[in-house]
């Protein structure tokens, strides 16, 4: 398991060189403008939202004494639920609608690692390419919601609150990761063979997914840049993975 998250994380050593080398900048334009447009929506809606979500946590606490502290208390539970949950929600709209974008990406890339100009792949439209995407980041945000949610309450426990942060973290990281690695699985794997190839490879897409959320720490730059880089990532390791399977073949 921790060799294959270093691997994931070791991906991005060389991804802005090839980034530029295939001149992927272009394709990354409206994906960028996506991320940073729902980054912004969400990040706004968080702030209005928070004190709201404190103020109705607050009425719990029906008793006068300690009540301030209670409301202040309050005030910072909301704030981190609604931050985690616009980070969930911000994770998987900006995958699902930038994978028309990031499926020729990934080809590209794949195309250059096995030294082929053309290879066979199962053909899909933009359209097609759009409701996948949708598919899984939809499955995905229901079954990342699924995890959170306890993994919220279990964090307000004294100790055990510490270890609950971490795992909220990697649960986040698993499905970035996914959702990048899907980009290069989309021409291999029907749907179920996809989820079953990540879960046989989850250490790559929790490596890949934790440089994803840390890029999401850098203010404004790191939601502009976040995709390029991360997609570029999981693209060379999957297709490694893929090839050292059996699954694809180079001409090298």
């Amino acid at each position: 398991m921790f060799k294959n998250i270093a691997k994931g994380i070791q991906a991005y050593f060389g991804a802005l060189g090839l980034i530029s080398k295939l001149k992927l900048w272009k394709y990354f334009a409206i994906p960028m403008a996506i991320s940073l447009f729902t980054a912004i929506v969400i990040g706004l809606s968080a702030y209005g939202l928070s004190d709201n979500l404190g103020f109705y946590i607050s009425k719990i606490w029906v008793w006068d004494w300690g009540k301030e502290t209670f409301t202040t208390i309050s005030n910072v539970i909301g704030g981190l639920t609604i931050i985690v949950l616009g980070l969930i929600l911000y994770k998987h709209i900006i995958m699902a609608l930038s994978a028309p974008f990031m499926s020729p990406v990934s080809e590209k890339i794949e195309a250059y690692l096995l030294n082929i100009e053309e290879h066979s792949h199962r053909n899909t439209s933009f359209k097609e390419q759009l409701w996948r995407g949708i598919r899984i980041n939809l499955r995905n945000l229901c079954m990342e919601l699924l995890l959170t949610i306890p993994i919220l309450l279990i964090s307000f426990i004294p100790v055990i609150g510490f270890l609950s942060s971490i795992i909220l973290f990697l649960v986040q990281a698993y499905y970035a990761g996914f959702g990048n690695m899907d980009y290069t699985l989309e021409r291999h794997f029907k749907y179920g063979e996809s989820l079953r190839f990540v879960r046989k490879n989850r250490g790559v897409a929790i490596g890949n997914g934790i440089v994803f959320m840390l890029f999401l720490l850098i203010p404004v730059l790191g939601v502009i840049l976040v995709l390029p880089f991360s997609v570029t990532a999981a693209s060379k390791e999957t297709v490694s993975i893929l090839k050292a399977n059996n699954h694809i073949s180079s001409n090298a």
